[in-house]
Formats: C-alpha cells, sequence, structure tokens
C-alpha cells in the first residue's frame, strides 16, 4: 500500500464544500490518512492553488505533525504552534489554514492538498516560514507523498 489522504468532506475531483472556503466559515476540512512508510517520523501538509491568477497560491502549511497522528479535524486551529505542530504563513499573511477564495468568474480552480510522510521529527526551518520553504525543506526529506485534490469556483 502507499500513502493515502482522504476527506470525509470531499472526494478526490469533487467540490470543497463552501463551509471551509472564503464564502462559508473558512474552516479547514477534516483529512485522514493512512499507509505511511515505517520510517515516517513526521508529516508535513501544504494547501496549494496552481490556478491562481498571480501563480501557485499557499493556502496552508502544516508541518511536525507527529508519526502517531492520522488525521487533522476540521477548523483546525490557526495558532502557529500546537504542541509539536506548527504552522506556516500562507499567501494571505496569515498564519494557518486560508481556504479556497478564487476571484469571482475566473473558473474552476484545483487545490491540491499534499501530505508528504518526513523520516525527521522536526522539519529543520525557522519560524516564521511560509508555504513555500516549508514544502522545499519536506521535500528534501520526503519518503513518500498523496495529494488529495478538490475543485472550488465562484
Amino acid at each position: 500500500m502507499s500513502l493515502a489522504l482522504l476527506s470525509a468532506a470531499f472526494g478526490a475531483g469533487e467540490r470543497i464544500p463552501p463551509a471551509h472556503t472564503c464564502d462559508g466559515a473558512d474552516t479547514s476540512p477534516p483529512l485522514a490518512w493512512r499507509d505511511a512508510p515505517p520510517a515516517t517520523r513526521s508529516f508535513a501538509l501544504v494547501l496549494t492553488d496552481p490556478d491562481a491568477p498571480v501563480g501557485t497560491w499557499y493556502h496552508w502549511a502544516i508541518f511536525d505533525i507527529p508519526a502517531n497522528i492520522s488525521h487533522l479535524d476540521a477548523g483546525y486551529a490557526a495558532d502557529a504552534h500546537a504542541g509539536a505542530i506548527r504552522q506556516g504563513i500562507n499567501d494571505f499573511k496569515r498564519t494557518g489554514y486560508g481556504g479556497p477564495c478564487p476571484p469571482p468568474g475566473h473558473g474552476t480552480h484545483h487545490y491540491r492538498f499534499r501530505l508528504m510522510a518526513l523520516p525527521v521529527d522536526r522539519l529543520d526551518v525557522d519560524d516564521p516560514v511560509d508555504g513555500r520553504a516549508v514544502e522545499r525543506a519536506a521535500e528534501r526529506q520526503l519518503l513518500a507523498d498523496a495529494v488529495l485534490v478538490g475543485t472550488y469556483g465562484r
């Protein structure tokens, strides 16, 4: 088996519910994963929109998720630190989750939740850190990754 990422709020390729966008409560969706490689010591997750008019937009970066955790509940707090877990600065210039918010009339965007299994307890990044730096640091340590794509348009 390979690493898998799922959400109870939407399936692969399906529309992300408005509650998880700027048109609703803008809370993170529930996410769960399974089948991490045995050497996994932590996870990192980034949410990007490659369809953004200015280029790839980072909506969320959450990392240093301990290997014994296999899900994130809906509405994860925006605190930069929650125990061992850290969060980066998104392209909205805030810590935590910033949901889909494509420009009206710009068509359907594809939101890419990418979970990365890592062989380290902590990423070697200094706070504050942005989503791009989190993804680059995680890619240098990558054991496996899984992607869940949801869509949204306004």
